[in-house]
């Protein structure tokens, strides 16, 4: 039976470089994918764009390429990429790896360009759409729109492989698409084949997160098995069938582990209803999957399935919604926490008095009350501790006030209490998002092809 090997060399814009030259070097891969979009990074990426036309696609492309590049060079290297790093601006980035390639006498690699899910400039049609986050019209933001993008699906990405490409370059296609497209495209199989869509997108949502499955979320000293060198994190390979059955294992020898606790940590991850899980391609069905040791670091997978796709995409709009304030202060020693308190109510009181306008404001004692609030944190914390930072945070609608919530903070070094230091303060411009759906018959997508020089 057809099976091909697809690796994972990124679960996020930042993750490290090394696996994914690693997965290249010696994870004998049919497909190497890299999913690098988070739920705003779009919006961050068509900032870029609107400064500088030719930018707009992931920051660490330029960099990743380098370094997968140097392996081509090195070795007879036959793997295909697939990736949506091409973010806000896909044609720049394909026109950026073909140039790099060219430069590296690697111009006979093909790439394609796959663009169409940008839809901003048709977004005043679905004003009266309801906004998934906040159950309001999309016209209440309409002014403050960065970017509309709609999460496609495998189709694109499917023909720019039979066309020959050697990488493929997406926006915002959803994160397991990259990895069902190479399934669809290797195996012949139908697009309303459900139950092995169903399994790719399994596969693909156990290998978008890269080292997630493969310990890094896992590790949990003490508590859980141990988590092997996890400096030198190996990211996870998926072994696929032409039914769509597969197994998740890893480079040998490298850090990390495979096992049936990090895969079914990884299932769970960002599933709001395992019966359907909503995609581009599929409703994936998680109910049935069976996990099973099989050997060291090799985790086989069955029993996924799938239904027909609901017609609809999810877009998600960027908007300019706010600016945050923020500042921090230590305070060490016996006593702490007391000052810490104190200097809380100090900044808070100091707010007021000064008319300082916010929407929404918090304070954390950080290593007490930051994750967990008053009530539980102070159950938990019954010793006090050697040190607490306090931090306070406001939401604001402009940046003069988002500034003082810092500044008062920073005002602690000398008004008291006693012996704070550290203090340090920052505004940052906050992006948020909504959400809405649309018929997929709105959204067009095209390939762009470059490079395939004949040698």
């Amino acid at each position: 039976m057809k099976s091909i090997r697809i690796g994972s060399g990124a679960g996020f814009a930042n993750d490290r470089f090394e696996p994914a030259v690693e997965l290249l070097e010696k994870g004998n891969l049919d497909y190497l994918i890299f999913e690098c979009l988070g739920e705003r990074t779009v919006a961050f990426a068509m900032l870029r764009k609107n400064k500088n036309p030719e930018k707009g696609y992931d920051s660490q492309l330029e960099l990743r390429f380098e370094k997968l590049f140097e392996v081509f060079r090195k070795q007879e290297i036959h793997t295909k990429i697939v990736s949506n790093m091409g973010a806000a601006n896909p044609i720049g980035a394909a026109k950026k790896i073909a140039a790099m390639a060219k430069e590296r006498g690697l111009g006979h690699l093909k790439i394609a360009a796959v663009t169409g899910d940008d839809v901003l400039d048709r977004i005043d049609k679905y004003m009266d759409q309801i906004t998934m986050e906040r159950d309001v019209k999309l016209e209440t933001i309409k002014d403050t729109i960065v970017n509309a993008n709609a999460y496609i699906g495998c189709a694109s990405i499917v023909e720019a492989l039979e066309h020959g490409a050697d990488i493929v370059i997406t926006g915002r296609a959803a994160d397991p698409s990259l990895t069902v497209g190479p399934c669809v495209h290797e195996f012949g199989w139908a697009m309303d084949e459900w139950d092995k869509l169903g399994k790719a997108t399994v596969a693909g949502h156990l290998l978008e997160c890269g080292g997630q499955a493969t310990g890094g979320y896992y590790a949990d000293p003490g508590y859980k098995e141990d988590v092997p060198e996890p400096w030198r994190m190996g990211f996870p390979i998926c072994v696929i069938d032409e039914n769509g059955n597969f197994e998740i294992t890893k480079v040998e020898g490298s850090g990390g582990i495979v096992t049936e606790g990090t895969i079914k940590e990884q299932l769970l991850y960002e599933i709001q209803d395992p019966s359907g899980y909503i995609t581009p391609d599929v409703i994936a069905d998680f109910t049935e999957i069976e996990v099973k040791q099989i050997g060291k670091d090799r985790v086989a997978v069955t029993g996924g399935k799938g239904r027909a796709k609901t017609g609809k995409l999810k877009i998600n709009c960027g908007y300019n919604d706010c600016y945050i304030g923020e500042g921090e202060i230590s305070y060490g020693g016996r006593n702490c926490v007391a000052r810490a308190k104190l200097a809380a109510e100090t900044v808070l009181k100091r707010l007021e008095l000064c008319k300082i306008q916010y929407s929404e404001i918090r304070v954390d004692l950080i290593g007490i009350t930051s994750l967990y609030k008053e009530k539980v944190g102070y159950e938990m914390s019954k010793c006090e501790p050697a040190e607490v930072r306090l931090r306070v945070a406001a939401r604001t609608k402009d940046y003069y006030n988002a500034d003082r919530v810092g500044y008062e903070v920073e005002t602690l070094l000398c008004c008291g209490p006693a012996s704070g230091g550290g203090a340090r303060r920052t505004v940052r411009d906050i992006i948020s998002l909504a959400s809405i759906l649309i018929d997929e018959k709105d959204v067009k997508t095209e390939n762009t092809y470059y490079g395939g020089e004949t040698v």
